[in-house]
């Protein structure tokens, strides 16, 4: 951000497979740092979920994963979904294995969605 011309309002969190894991750690732990996230073939803590509820959330994974059980994205979803979340998207691909990322990051809207979202 000392770089770069970077709109301190759009911060948006995003990794995938370990970095998915990441993303899901580090938004529990700093929500107010990130004007939205985007787990792709991860997973998180669901008894954390609760302060993600109001976070605008679009968590990625495949189905038929071989590496990261796509579980782990269903508890964190659904454990949005349990505390009351109404800003959470969930893409669940039928097909793909591990790379769910290929086909997320080259959707643009992806990127509409998270322009959308500001810090507030």
């Amino acid at each position: 951000m000392k770089t770069y011309r970077v709109d301190p309002s759009r911060i948006y969190l995003t990794g995938l497979s370990m970095g998915g894991f990441g993303s899901w750690d580090w938004i529990v732990y700093k929500p107010a740092h990130f004007a939205a996230v985007v787990p792709i073939c991860g997973g998180g803590t669901p008894s954390k979920a609760c302060l993600l509820k109001d976070k605008p959330v679009w968590a990625i994974h495949n189905a038929d994963d071989p590496t990261v059980n796509v579980q782990s994205s269903r508890d964190m979803v659904n454990a949005i979904i349990a505390c009351g979340g109404k800003l959470l998207k969930y893409t669940e691909n039928p097909t793909g294995g591990h790379d769910a990322w290929t086909k997320a990051y080259n959707d643009p809207a992806l990127y509409a969605w998270l322009n959308q979202y500001t810090l507030k």
